[in-house]
């Protein structure tokens, strides 16, 4: 991928925004992991076109099994680039430059298109209710009506744009132009989904609120769009779930507040029907919509809709009373209830519904952990933290909640959808720290219209509008509904009933606000509101400059600091994947970690073992087993699996660094990998000084990533052999000794084609049969069509997630009594066992105070660990005698716990079982409690 710039992009006012100062420092260069396989794609999309690209199986990427991407992929981002290239740029700009731009392009859109989300939810006829009002008329069984959810009087100030909604739409379009939780992945050069499909979500939800707008008689046809745009979505990311669902609960919601209407269910029916219909088309899609438990709900909710219309035409039809309506209600929901219970039970046993993935599943566990280590693995999917948010939104943390307790004041159908989209963000960004993604629409659309609804009420209060507000032209709606009232007065709403005590207050404030001392109240309070406001986005835009240049890094290229202060620029990654494409042949394969696949694919054109697809957990177990395990056990999976390997190195976040989550992997899997350890805390560094634990230091990776480096560290030379080296040591490349020739040709004649011929997944070779059969294939916990369940497994590596201190002693412990096992079978060592003096007990046993190990020593005791106290007596006498602040010590907790084999244990070290603790109780009070 050259850098070439053209007139076009040169000449473009992009090229000064926050979005665009990756590519004025680095130039049109695609960063980070994922974007690689976007562009790889992009580029077999522009040059077979879509008949090729839907049908293709590449054998380049998880070796030997290959993926088949066309039908695997959400393919709307590759679309849109090569419909760019085709129709609007042509020759004039090069494919490599369109996906470098589209991030800020798309960016930009969706900034306009928050504005627009902030500008409907603001309009006076879509905010002139409450919440507390709506809910008491739901809760009564009366329904508010259109005319009641409208706001009385507005100011046209620009253009005809309505006042406050136009100030919102600015200062939303603002804080989304800006705020780093969007700048994230709208930096040029970051091709990544996320960036087209934030701008798809922004347009589905715009034309979903702009369907609900009051007062207009066809605009439930924008649910159509609202579908297009939600296929789109669809077609560009994964996420498309939570669009789907989102839409499916305001949709719940409205009815819940006595929202339902004609024009509400023909909205959100026309939305669903065509955006499922057309989603089903997407071939990574397919029936998902109609079977994935977590796309059903919304299902359910289209359902809900027509039972609901039909029983409210019913109900019109035949001039119910609200008690006749609700038992018709009962009767059809309850026949649907069974009919769909029948359904259920007919279908599940056949596999019909799909499980709920891990990751989905991890935002609704009461940890901050899925079960799955390979999730588990990605620092995107930990939680979010205070400071994560601060980061990511900054003023926006405190200007939303005031957007957000303003819109309860300003409700309607429209707005209600920010009230739950609120809710919804932050519950999900709050489990997940990259989806603060998320929350950026929202977060920008309620900071919108805080600063905007603020701004507009301090114009008004300075250019003296306030006190004549011009009343709003009513519509022949309006006038038919006011015309029915007068005739009805005494069947006012009763959301005006229920807000009369607030009302007579307002009245009374305004009153007082519009006497010549009030308005010279009002009128420094704006002044002062404006200046602090003023004063807050010059900080805010200084922050957002300064964290844009940060996140316009492109991990590929790193930049540096020679020892005489020059800087300069590592490109260590780039130059290290031109060699493997220069310096090897076109089938050479490269073992390296998952994380780099799509770059060594998109730049080396290279076949890789795995990459950041993470399709088959069991593979990237074997990889991880390969690279975790011993150097024989690595080299004889990797001689039939590679030719070279390609190693991270240089600190930082290094192989070494990242390898005790590779060991975790493994072992999900091959569970003779770390025996006895479900989290291999044996593996990994046993000091800050970066000393590796046994375990690690016999490793692969360990021996190849050190090679030379450390003391005494040096690959064997019948087996690898170092080829290259970068520049700045962040990357080596090992050729693999003794390659298995039969292996390899052995997987190239043995891949099975289906009848299409194209479908041809590749199958492990024969010299890999010992070690697959140790396999055990991990069971998700959310993947209930399987029949084996692992649920010891899931037991232990939770607990050891919880106490990772006690894992990592037992895992040392258990690391040491295998190699005393070892060393009692040699006859010639004999080894004494260890003791201690009657002074060493004294001295342990008069020192009360609340340790590590006495906690850990707490947690052994209470979970009756007998196996791992014994082995820490063996090794460590001492513990026995250890007591917490509060004078207590094991024997205490084991007779507190009952646990007899524990207190024998104890006995046997010669602990006593009658000295008091600081309450002046002994261990057998505490049993007689």
């Amino acid at each position: 991928m050259e850098k070439k710039k053209s007139s076009a992009t040169s000449s473009s006012g992009a090229s000064d925004s926050l979005v665009n100062l990756a590519i004025q420092e680095y130039g049109p260069v695609i960063h980070e992991f994922d974007p690689y396989f976007n562009w790889r794609a992009t580029q077999y999309l522009y040059e077979n076109g879509y008949k090729k690209f839907f049908t293709w199986f590449d054998h380049k990427v998880w070796y030997p099994l290959g993926r088949p991407v066309g039908t695997t992929i959400y393919p709307g981002m590759q679309f849109t680039a090569v419909f760019l290239k085709n129709y609007v740029f042509g020759e004039s700009m090069t494919l490599n430059d369109i996906c470098c731009y589209i991030p800020a392009w798309f960016g930009v859109m969706a900034t306009i298109l928050v504005g627009c989300i902030a500008y409907e939810t603001s309009l006076s006829v879509n905010s002139g209710g409450t919440l507390i009002g709506v809910a008491v008329d739901a809760l009564k069984g009366k329904y508010t009506k259109s005319n009641d959810m409208t706001s009385k009087s507005v100011t046209k100030r620009f253009f005809g744009f309505e006042s406050p909604a136009v100030e919102c739409a600015v200062f939303a379009m603002g804080f989304m132009g800006v705020v780093p939780a969007h700048l994230m992945r709208s930096v040029g050069g970051g091709y990544d989904n996320e960036s087209v499909a934030v701008t798809a979500m922004s347009l589905t939800f715009y034309l979903w609120l702009r369907s609900l707008r009051n007062g207009e008689k066809y605009n439930y046809l924008f649910g159509i769009l609202a579908g297009l745009a939600y296929f789109y979505m669809a077609a560009a990311w994964g996420g498309y779930i939570f669009v789907l669902n989102m839409i499916g609960a305001h949709a719940a919601f409205l009815v819940l507040m006595g929202r339902f209407s004609t024009n509400v269910y023909l909205s959100y029916t026309l939305f669903y029907a065509v955006g499922t219909v057309l989603a089903i088309q997407i071939p990574v899609v397919g029936w998902s919509p109609l079977k994935s438990l977590e796309q059903l709900p919304a299902c359910a909710v289209f359902v809900g809709y027509q039972l609901l219309y039909y029983c409210e035409g019913m109900r019109k039809k035949n001039k119910w009373g609200r008690k006749e309506a609700w038992k018709f209600r009962i009767q059809v929901f309850g026949a649907a209830a069974v009919l769909g219970t029948m359904f259920i039970m007919a279908v599940t046993p056949k596999g019909y519904f799909g499980p709920i993935s891990s990751r989905v599943r991890g935002l609704f566990v009461p940890h901050t952990k899925t079960g799955n280590p390979l999730v588990d693995s990605v620092a995107e999917h930990q939680a979010a933290s205070q400071q994560a948010y601060w980061q990511y939104l900054h003023m926006l943390c405190f200007m939303a909640p005031v957007g957000f307790f303003l819109i309860l004041f300003r409700f309607g159908d429209s707005s209600c959808f920010l009230f739950v989209y609120a809710v919804a963000a932050y519950f999900f960004s709050h489990k997940m720290v990259r989806l603060i993604l998320l929350a950026a629409p929202i977060s920008s659309s309620l900071g919108g219209i805080a600063v905007g609804r603020i701004v507009s009420w301090s114009t008004s209060v300075l250019l003296g509008e306030g006190d004549q507000p011009v009343e709003k032209k009513e519509t022949k709606s309006e006038i038919k509904s006011k015309s029915e009232g007068k005739k009805k007065r005494k069947a006012s709403s009763s959301s005006d009933e229920s807000m009369a005590g607030f009302k007579a207050i307002r009245d009374g404030f305004n009153q007082a606000s519009n006497s010549y001392e009030g308005k010279i109240v009002k009128s420094i309070a704006a002044v002062v509101m404006c200046v602090s406001l003023y004063m807050q986005a010059t900080t805010f835009s200084t922050y957002a400059w300064r964290i844009s240049a940060s996140l316009s890094n492109p991990s590929i290229i790193l930049k540096g600091q020679t020892r005489d202060g020059n800087i300069i620029k590592v490109d260590d990654y780039r130059e290290a994947y031109w060699w493997l494409r220069d310096n090897t042949p076109e089938d050479a394969r490269i073992m390296a970690w998952w994380d780099y696949g799509y770059q060594i694919t998109g730049i080396a054109n290279r076949t890789t073992i795995a990459d950041g697809n993470t399709w088959n957990h069991e593979h990237i177990a074997l990889l991880g087993k390969a690279l975790t395990g011993s150097v024989e056990e690595g080299y004889q999976i990797a001689r039939h699996l590679a030719d070279y390997v390609l190693i991270w190195g240089g600190g930082g976040g290094d192989d070494l660094a990242k390898s005790p989550h590779l060991a975790r992997i493994a072992n999900s899997v091959y569970r003779d990998h770390c025996p006895g350890d479900v989290t291999c805390r044996a593996f990994g560094f046993v000091d800050r000084q970066g000393t590796p634990s046994p375990m690690m230091e016999r490793s692969f990776l360990f021996n190849l990533h050190s090679h030379k480096l450390r003391p005494g560290v040096e690959a064997d030379p019948t087996k690898f052999q170092e080829v290259y080296r970068t520049k700045y040591g962040k990357v080596r490349i090992f050729k693999i000794i003794g390659v298995s020739r039969q292996s390899k040709n052995w997987v190239e004649e043995n891949r099975k084609c289906d009848a299409g011929g194209w479908f041809c997944p590749g199958n492990y070779p024969p010299g890999l049969k010992e070690i697959l059969e140790k396999k055990k294939d991990f069971a998700q916990l959310e993947d209930f069509n399987r029949g084996t369940k692992d649920d010891d497994y899931q037991k232990e590596y939770f607990e050891n997630l919880n106490n990772p201190e006690l894992a990592k002693k037992r895992a040392r412990m258990n690391e040491k009594h295998e190699e005393e096992m070892k060393a009692a079978q040699k006859p010639a060592e004999t080894k004494e066992k260890k003791t201690l003096s009657d002074e060493e007990k004294i001295e342990i046993y008069s020192t009360w105070e609340d340790t590590a190990d006495t906690t850990l020593m707490w947690q052994i005791v209470t979970t009756n660990a007998v196996d791992d106290l014994k082995r820490w007596l063996d090794q460590d006498p001492g513990a026995a005698w250890l007591r917490s602040a509060d004078g207590r010590g094991p024997m205490w907790w084991a007779f507190e716990s009952k646990n007899q084999d524990i207190v024998s244990t104890l006995m046997m070290a010669g602990v006593p079982h009658t000295d008091k603790d600081k309450n002046g109780l002994s261990p057998v009070d505490l049993l007689k409690e």
